[in-house]
C-alpha cells in the first residue's frame, strides 16, 4: 500500500509538472502574439501617420495661393540630399511663401529606446523650432528624377533639375519581443508635386 501510494504521488507531480510546462508555454505564446501583433498595429499606424503629412507636404512643394509670388516653379526646390530636402510652399494657403525643410536625425538622439536603428524625422517650417516625433523610422531614403525620367546623382547641384522624386520609409517599433522587431515597409514611386509640372 505504501509503496502504491508513492507511485502514485511521483506520477501526479510528473504529471503535474508536464501541465504546469504547457501552461507556462501557453502563456509565454499568448504574451509574445499579444505584443508582436501589437506592435505591428502601432507600426502601421505611425507609418500612415508619417506617409498622410509627407505625402500632403509634398504635394504642395512649388505651391502659392498668390502664383506671383513663386512663378517659376522648378526653382521652388532649395537643396536636396538622399535624407532631406528644403522647399519653397505655401503651408497654410495664405499667400506667403514658407521654406519647408525635412531631415532625419542620427540614430544616436533615440539611444533611450531598446531598438538600436530608429531615428527622428525632422519638419522645420520657416525659422520655427524643428518639430519631430519618435515614430520608429528607420529608413527615410529619397530617390530624385529629372523631367526624361533619368535618375539623378548626389550631390545634387542643380536643384532645378528634379522633377519626380522617390520616396522610401520603413518604420518599426520602437521596443520588441526577444529583440525581433516588427516593421512596415512604404514607397512611394515618382511623387511629383503639380507645380513643378509648370515649367
Amino acid at each position: 500500500m505504501g509503496f502504491s501510494t508513492l507511485l502514485d504521488i511521483l506520477g501526479s507531480t510528473i504529471v503535474g509538472g508536464m501541465l504546469l510546462m504547457i501552461l507556462l508555454r501557453l502563456n509565454n505564446a499568448a504574451v509574445q502574439n499579444t505584443y508582436v501583433y501589437g506592435g505591428d498595429l502601432i507600426t502601421q499606424q505611425d507609418l500612415v501617420a508619417v506617409v498622410d503629412l509627407i505625402e500632403y507636404d509634398f504635394r504642395k512643394i512649388g505651391y502659392c495661393k498668390d502664383w506671383k509670388k513663386i512663378p517659376d516653379p522648378s526653382k521652388s526646390i532649395i537643396a536636396a540630399t538622399d535624407s532631406s530636402i528644403t522647399y519653397l510652399t505655401d503651408d497654410n494657403n495664405d499667400g506667403v511663401v514658407d521654406t519647408m525643410h525635412y531631415y532625419t536625425g542620427p540614430v544616436s538622439e533615440l539611444s533611450q529606446t531598446p531598438n538600436p536603428r530608429d531615428r527622428l524625422l525632422y519638419r522645420v517650417l520657416n525659422s520655427e523650432p524643428a518639430k519631430s516625433a519618435n515614430m520608429g523610422i528607420t529608413q527615410f531614403k529619397m530617390t530624385y528624377y529629372d523631367a526624361l525620367g533619368n535618375k539623378l546623382n548626389f550631390p545634387i547641384t542643380v536643384p532645378s533639375a528634379i522633377y519626380t522624386m522617390q520616396i522610401d520609409i520603413t518604420v518599426e517599433n520602437s521596443s520588441a519581443y526577444a529583440e525581433q522587431y516588427s516593421s512596415a515597409f512604404w514607397r512611394q514611386i515618382r511623387l511629383a508635386a503639380r507645380n513643378l509640372k509648370n515649367r
